[in-house]
């Protein structure tokens, strides 16, 4: 499985505009927003703003840095056949 990213600006009801879309071979499985300074002790973290099919969670993760979403990612997806 292949993840690649696409840096988009997301209209969100906070200051919260830095964000990816997140694609596994091709399809769109979620998109990340970077937390901005209203957030305090949690900006700069990424947050999953959503996620499709496996990557639907109830309660969704934050992730210190791309890399670490990337790999959490990763782990919901089902292995490639």
């Amino acid at each position: 499985m292949s993840l690649s990213l696409q840096s988009v600006q997301v209209a969100t009801k906070s200051d919260d505009a830095e964000s990816q879309l997140v694609f596994a071979d091709g399809f769109l499985v979620a998109i990340l927003v970077r937390l901005s300074e209203l957030h305090g002790d949690e900006a700069g973290k990424w947050f999953l703003e959503v996620g499709f099919g496996p990557v639907d969670p109830l309660c969704p993760p934050l992730f210190t840095d791309l890399d670490d979403a990337r790999d959490w990612i990763s782990g919901q997806l089902p292995a490639a056949q």
